[in-house]
């Protein structure tokens, strides 16, 4: 009830009683009375007019409770009172008063009800309290009687309770300290049995349960001794790691990542691999050299084992070179394979390792740990590779320049050239690179060792040319350059960048094309492994000599490929036709085969290609070069550029042997032409070695110069060209000649593979080289067989023979002069030469072409010179020349299939000239330049006296004069 009066206090409420003994005295003299009070209720007063009363009671009456309204009124007061003013003011107080004391009423009543109310309420609660407080003391008396009866046995029966508790802790702690103490033994074990995920779970464990003892005396030194294990377990790790880098065990791997992660060193783990993966490339390189080494040294003192890696390989012996380098790559490609493999590992656990959403702050900051950890490793290994592949280079470029291989023989050094490309394909695979710094190591032995290989070939050429005896090689008809052992590469589809023998495992297996190499030998086997089985499989395809080793490798190259029984015969012909480059076969002439003419000096035979046992050596020395450009692009400008060398010395010497002569400028038939000769003396500028001579052609001055020519080489003593019977040695002069044609036509069947070799710098290089010298092959035939031509007729005996002819006859003659049947005897016995000949070297149609039309125009010229012989002569002699003419035309005819007949306008036009007049005759002196001084001034002569008179004689040898003077 307390509480209740004091809430109401603290809220102002008051009960009616109290509130009407809280009046102040002046306030209860106005209390009005019962009856003012129901007279007050009584009286109608309008709401809004008591408001406005009580609205105007000054707000110092409503400020607190202490506020003492009779000071205010009194303070208020005037000096001067006056009492009809203060009962006014008194009359407003008092209506003030009743406004207020009716709406207090009025409030009191309207809250009655409720008041009673909540003071029933009030009343039944404390009724309740007392109710609770008698059954509080009740209880308490009862639990002190209770307190008294069991506190004893209670408090005894709780400490034994206790007691048992810590002891059964005791005994716990005691077994897991026994534990611990046995800990290291299984420690041990696990070790050995490479579980290192379990043993640091277990040593882990191991500590974390010491560290809840550490209370105990005994716990302190096993926790050391805890610390001592666990940093064992590290370094055994560690060298757990390093395994991997030689040898890639995914269990072995996934155990001691597992481990690591453990620890909480990922990062750490990743950083020591890289470590251990650079020491095993140096490692494993410097002990396969320091094997080899050491095992050609025999019981050499030297110690070996202190040298640097660089100096060690300067050690190494030309025979265990290769087979040091196989090895090196080998053991190179295992190291790579294993990171090869460990990157494919951390691959395939982020795949796997899918991140689950975290369900709390722990497990989200676990997760951004991994995420970490991840990126991490991506990138150390990402950056590896390039590391990695450095450092094989690095090692291996060491190797490569640590011995001179200038001497090596060329199937060895191709081998070489062969294992590094094989190498640089795994760098490509491994990581993109380009190998720029093995690249840049071959690059420089390739050009030492070429230009040395090269002018020891050049010289060989020249050996080969000096004891050539230009005797026909006996090919077969179907002959390639492709069926030699050299050119075997360029049958293979595949990049030139590509070793040979991952061309002839490609080739093998072409389902295998698509897959890396990493692919091909990820469980087993090894790239250079397979290259050493190719190598011993396939000898011939890398191990081809320069010359003949045997008879049987000689005989295998003419017969290995005869079998071409399964080829049509059409298909046969037109191979025939290109390799021999007898154009007119391609349509084989009608006449030829209708009439079988004598032009034709192979029809008994097959069109087997004409080439000789030093054109064979050109080809096969063409297509080692080939080889090495296949292999080795950067010196491919080099390599072609001794290629062009090969055939630019074997034509010069083609040309020295058989067609120079002194004869030529003086013949005036352009037998040698502008481009021709620009290539001979390009050649001899730049190749030849004028200056040794003698016994001291093999011996070169220390010039740069000299040291990239040539001696020029002599013709065989055996060669005989001055014999008529022969010909004077037509034969030999068929085979060099057309050798010569078949190599160029060899050489524009490779134009396509050399111009994709080519750098596109360098290019023009290669179309100058085919346009001006190989497209000159053919024009040689002109002034070889030029000589051959004006040897083989009696020309002078021809002369003769018309300079005893009477010319000044004044009677048409039917009968020719005897000199037209003596001409054309010697053309029918140089027909039978030409038929002994083919019995022995095939003819071709273009050169028996050439023979015909050489011997034509000279014996035309000889005709020409014998009539401008003639001192006098009539029209009837003029006659008789164009009777003789005719006849020896119409017998020439049928002795060659040549049309039209060479140079038959150059004598028919001389002779009609007779009948010019004077006109006429200086025009055709100004026109005719082809004829000489000499015949022009005879014309002049002749005619003189006919139709021609003394003054125009002058006037037309002054014309033949201006024409002499600029040629002297």
């Amino acid at each position: 009830m307390q509480k209740i009066k004091s809430l109401m206090a603290r809220q102002g409420l008051k009960s009616p009683q109290e509130s009407m003994a809280d009046l102040s005295p002046v306030e209860n003299l106005r209390i009005p009375s019962k009856e003012e009070l129901r007279e007050l209720r009584e009286q109608p007063i309008d709401p809004q007019a008591e408001q406005e009363i009580i609205d105007s009671i000054e707000e110092v009456y409503f400020s607190n409770d202490s506020f003492d309204m009779v000071q205010h009124e009194l303070e208020k007061l005037p000096p001067e009172l006056n009492l009809q003013e203060l009962e006014e003011y008194r009359d407003k107080l008092k209506r003030q008063q009743s406004a207020v004391s009716k709406k207090v009423a009025d409030l009191i009543l309207e809250k009655q009800p409720a008041y009673v109310k909540e003071l029933e309420r009030v009343t039944a609660l404390q009724t309740n309290l007392q109710l609770a407080a008698v059954i509080c003391t009740n209880a308490r008396r009862q639990l002190s009687v209770a307190k008294e009866g069991f506190t004893e046995a209670s408090l005894g029966l709780l400490a034994n309770q206790r007691r048992r508790q810590l002891l059964t802790g005791l005994l716990k702690s005691l077994r897991t300290i026994k534990t611990l103490q046995r800990t290291d033994v299984r420690l041990s074990e696990m070790l050995e049995e490479e579980d290192y995920p379990g043993a640091i779970q277990l040593c882990l464990e191991c500590q974390k349960a010491a560290s809840t003892f550490k209370h105990y005396s005994c716990i302190s030194e096993l926790n050391s001794k805890l610390q001592d294990t666990l940093e064992q377990i590290e370094e055994q790790l560690d060298v757990a790691l390093s395994k991997t880098c030689k040898h890639f065990d995914v269990l072995h791997y996934t155990k001691v990542q597992l481990a690591y992660k453990l620890l909480g060193k990922t990062q750490t783990a990743m950083d020591q691999l890289h470590m251990h993966f650079t020491q095993a490339i140096h490692n494993t390189v410097f002990q396969v050299v320091l094997g080899y080494v050491e095992l050609c040294a025999g019981n050499a003192d030297t110690k070996f084992q202190k040298m640097q890696y660089k100096d060690l390989c300067t050690h190494i012996t030309l025979d265990s070179y290769i087979p040091c380098l196989t090895d090196l790559c080998k053991a190179l490609w295992e190291v790579m394979l294993s990171y090869h493999r460990t990157m494919q590992w951390h691959e395939e656990q982020d795949k796997q390792e899918n991140t689950p959403t975290p369900d709390d702050a722990a497990a989200a900051a676990e997760s951004d740990e991994l995420v970490v950890d991840r990126s991490y490793v991506k990138k150390k290994l990402e950056h590896g590779l390039t590391r990695i592949w450095q450092d094989v280079q690095l090692k291996v470029k060491a190797y490569i320049l640590g011995t001179d291989m200038s001497n090596f023989k060329y199937d060895d050094f191709i081998v070489v050239l062969d294992v590094i490309s094989r190498l640089m394909q795994v760098g490509e695979e491994f990581c993109g690179s380009k190998s720029e710094v093995l690249q840049e190591s071959i690059k420089r032995q390739s050009i030492n060792y070429f230009k040395n290989y090269h002018r020891a070939r050049l010289e060989e050429l020249r050996m080969f040319l000096e004891n050539e005896t230009w005797e026909l090689c006996p090919v077969k008809s179907n002959f390639n350059i492709a069926q030699l052992h050299e050119f075997k590469f360029m049958g293979q589809c595949r990049s030139p960048s590509v070793s040979p023998s991952r061309q002839a495992v490609s080739s093998s297996t072409p389902a295998q094309e698509e897959l890396s190499l990493f692919q091909q030998y990820l469980q087993e086997g090894n790239p250079f492994e397979m290259h050493i089985e190719h190598k011993e499989e396939e000898t011939e395809d890398v191990l081809a000599s320069n010359g003949y080793e045997s008879d049987e490798l000689e005989k295998s190259v003419y017969q290995d490929y005869d079998s071409d029984s399964d080829v049509p015969e059409e298909l046969k012909q037109d191979y025939v036709d290109e390799q021999t480059g007898d154009a007119p076969l391609k349509s084989v002439s009608r006449e030829t085969i209708r009439s079988k003419k004598k032009s034709d000096y192979n029809l008994n035979k097959t069109n087997a290609p004409i080439l000789t046992n030093t054109t064979l050596n050109v080809i096969r020395l063409v297509g080692k070069y080939m080889q090495m450009m296949n292999i080795l692009k950067p010196i491919a400008f080099d390599v072609i550029h001794c290629v062009s060398q090969l055939f630019d010395y074997y034509l010069y010497a083609v040309y020295t042997f058989f067609g120079r002569n002194d004869m030529y400028e003086s013949s005036g038939l352009g037998l040698i032409s502008s481009r021709l000769r620009t290539t001979l003396n390009r050649i001899q500028e730049s190749l030849i070695d004028m200056e040794a001579v003698g016994e001291n052609a093999g011996v070169h001055g220390p010039g740069e110069d000299r040291k990239e020519k040539v001696p020029s080489p002599h013709l065989s003593q055996m060669v005989v060209l001055t014999n008529s019977g022969t010909l004077y040695g037509l034969a030999q002069r068929v085979v060099a000649t057309e050798s010569l044609v078949f190599l160029a036509e060899q050489f524009e069947s490779l134009q396509s593979h050399l111009d994709t070799m080519m750098p596109a710098a360098k290019k023009p290089f290669l179309q100058q080289f085919y346009s001006q010298t190989v497209s000159t092959a053919s024009e040689l035939r002109k002034p070889i067989y030029w000589i051959v031509a004006a040897k083989a007729i009696d020309y002078e005996q021809m002369l003769l023979m018309m300079a005893g002819v009477k010319w000044d006859i004044r009677e048409i003659m039917s009968q020719h002069n005897v000199y037209v049947d003596v001409l054309l005897k010697e053309f029918e016995q140089f027909n039978k030469r030409l038929g002994d000949v083919s019995r022995h070297v095939r003819i071709p149609l273009p050169v028996s072409n050439v023979l015909w039309e050489h011997c034509i125009r000279l014996a035309n010229r000889t005709l020409v010179e014998g009539y401008a012989n003639v001192k006098k002569c009539s029209n009837e002699g003029r006659a008789l020349m164009q009777l003789d003419f005719q006849q020896f035309l119409m017998k020439l005819e049928k002795l060659t299939d040549l049309r039209p007949i060479p140079d038959k306008e150059f004598v028919e036009t001389y002779i009609k000239a007779y009948y010019l007049t004077e006109n006429d005759m200086e025009q055709f002196i100004k026109n005719h330049r082809e004829y000489s001084m000499k015949q022009l001034a005879n014309l002049v002569n002749v005619c003189l006296g006919s139709h021609i008179n003394k003054k125009a004689r002058q006037k037309l040898l002054a014309a033949i004069d201006d024409i002499d003077r600029p040629k002297r």
